[in-house]
């Protein structure tokens, strides 16, 4: 019976996949097995990473409350009621000055603070509470990827991502207490420098101070997510795991 169930194609709905972190988890999943379903504002890129991409994309706006709301409902249409085994929201909005570097309290206008939260804060949440019956029936795993800017005042990462992110640790909390006793696991990562397209100018003198001395990459992040969700992980609940070479200490 274990070795039947062991078969069966496990089920990942992953935010941002189309580069750096997000591009390594589906590759991840993929390469395990896993039916990845993703989602962004774009159409899915021609560049394809993985079988099966094009047909398991769904195009949604995570800055829309009711762009979510649709998102969703095409998600669920493709689940029926079978079990989704893992939530990974990934996706985020890390606004910056006209020249690339941090966008600050003050230059930081209220329309863009809702923006941020939307995508950063709201969106994960909307995104669990909607997929809630399909997580329940597959006791599975939703995973939170915040910052190290949630945790100290980062050289490149605003006031409004920096609070963003240490809002959703918050709510990675608060849902693995509520969660748990259906079966539910909630976690989070914090990811500090990693070796992706959106680096900004400057990060070379960040990594001088990192205990490691290098960035992270890509694929440390996404075998950590995978960790996460895999029965390895099953007794751990309620963590936000800093991923960043000892940058926190």
């Amino acid at each position: 019976m274990s070795a039947l169930l062991d078969k069966v194609q496990k089920t990942l709905v992953l935010t941002g996949a189309s580069r750096g972190i997000g591009h390594a988890t589906v590759k991840t999943f993929s390469a395990a097995g896993w039916r990845v379903i993703t989602c962004s504002r774009h159409d899915f890129p021609e560049e394809c990473p993985w079988a099966s991409g094009p047909e398991n994309h769904i195009k949604l706006d995570l800055a829309s409350e009711q762009g979510v709301e649709e998102g969703v409902a095409k998600m669920k249409q493709r689940l029926g009621n079978g079990p989704l085994n893992a939530l990974v929201n990934n996706a985020a909005l890390s606004p910056k000055s006209a020249k690339g570097k941090r966008l600050g309290f003050v230059e930081t206008g209220i329309s863009l603070w809702h923006q941020v939260f939307q995508v950063n804060f709201f969106a994960p949440l909307l995104l669990a509470k909607g997929l809630l019956d399909n997580l329940a029936n597959a006791q599975g795993a939703v995973i939170n990827v915040t910052s190290i800017a949630g945790t100290r005042v980062h050289e490149f990462a605003g006031p409004a991502y920096a609070t963003s992110k240490a809002a959703l640790a918050a709510l990675t909390r608060e849902m693995a207490a509520d969660l748990g006793p259906i079966g539910i696991r909630v976690n989070a990562i914090a990811p500090g420098e990693i070796d992706t397209a959106i680096l900004s100018p400057g990060t070379e003198k960040l990594v001088e101070k990192i205990p490691l001395q290098r960035l992270g990459t890509p694929e440390e992040v996404a075998a950590l997510i995978y960790f996460l969700c895999s029965e390895k992980a099953a007794y751990l609940t309620g963590a936000e795991i800093h991923i960043n070479g000892g940058e926190h200490v």
